[in-house]
């Protein structure tokens, strides 16, 4: 229990620093709105593909496959989003329920959720997590992509728009062509690597800057209680419905732990750059970020006390 709460605030620090580095700069009049939208397009277009394409072309798909759980976890996301986009239509305006659907079902699954799945669950953690990180990461951009067609002003959402849209996503362009290279452990050049690596790892502390400099108490008060309410669906609801389910299912051990330590993660950065490139309520969707990643530190170690406790995982 310890562990795991000490593991989280490790992973959670650097994220509140880079934060406050972005409160700090943008209060200094070192950046300002136009660094940030064109940050916030980097990010989006280029760093995070190369995160992302990187992380499947590494894994080892063929380790730790589990066709269960896989199946299982994909309709659990599938019910998560419609839980979540039901909520939006219940408590938002339509122009924010895109904002709201995404932050309230999306998880940072590729940062916290891998790190405390290996914290808890050593190789076998990581191998499985790589493999779900992988589902992941095309059922999370696919389904935010959809969601925020619909509601965004500036998006088309007819159908064959929506679905030009996900096929030139390039974080989901990034995956599709990450899979077969990784499973048929295609060799690219090293200096492609390791080019593609730098660019990689400018995503998270560029987007966390970026997202500071979109914060402020005023924002923060304005979303508060949209931002609030889409945060305790993340970070109560979800992991509970989505848990229960892999209990009943009849998960248990590490399998079950992951599938919570998955579901119950905070709200990823990427939420923030796909609301940015839709022309969105990103200050929203930077409230949630904020909020979820605070209270991870705590749902987090209640849910693996009680999991424990009950002997489940």
């Amino acid at each position: 229990m310890l562990a795991i709460f000490l593991q989280t605030l490790n992973i959670t620090a650097p994220v509140f620093a880079m934060l406050f580095l972005g409160i700090f700069l943008k209060r200094i009049d070192w950046i300002n709105d136009n660094f940030i939208q064109i940050a916030s397009a980097l990010v989006f277009n280029v760093c995070m593909p190369c995160l992302l394409f990187l992380g499947i072309y590494h894994a080892d798909l063929g380790a730790a496959m589990k066709p269960g759980l896989l199946a299982y976890f994909t309709v659990a996301t599938l019910v998560c989003f419609a839980f979540a986009w039901g909520m939006a239509i219940w408590r938002c305006p339509p122009e924010d329920r895109g904002i709201y659907t995404q932050g309230a079902f999306r998880g940072n699954n590729g940062v916290v959720g891998l790190a405390l799945a290996g914290s808890m669950y050593g190789d076998y953690g990581i191998s499985l997590g790589a493999i779900l990180a992988g589902l992941v990461i095309l059922l999370y951009n696919t389904l935010s992509t959809i969601v925020l067609a619909i509601y965004s002003p500036n998006i088309k959402s007819d159908p064959w728009s929506v679905f030009k849209s996900i096929l030139l996503n390039p974080l989901i362009i990034s995956v599709l062509l990450a899979t077969p290279m990784a499973y048929l452990q295609v060799g690219l050049p090293n200096w492609l690597l390791m080019s593609g690596d730098y660019l990689a790892q400018m995503t998270l502390p560029l987007a966390l800057i970026c997202i500071g400099g979109t914060l402020s108490l005023a924002v923060l008060r304005e979303s508060g209680k949209l931002a609030v309410d889409a945060s305790l669906v993340k970070m109560v609801w979800l992991p509970i419905i989505g848990t229960a389910g892999g209990f009943f299912c009849g998960f248990r051990g590490a399998e079950l732990g992951i599938l919570f330590l998955y579901i119950g993660s905070p709200t990823a950065a990427a939420s923030y750059v796909m609301a940015r490139a839709a022309n969105g309520n990103h200050q929203l969707a930077a409230a949630i970020i904020v909020i979820t990643t605070i209270g991870a530190a705590i749902t987090t170690n209640i849910g693996i006390f009680l999991l424990q406790w009950g002997g489940w995982i």
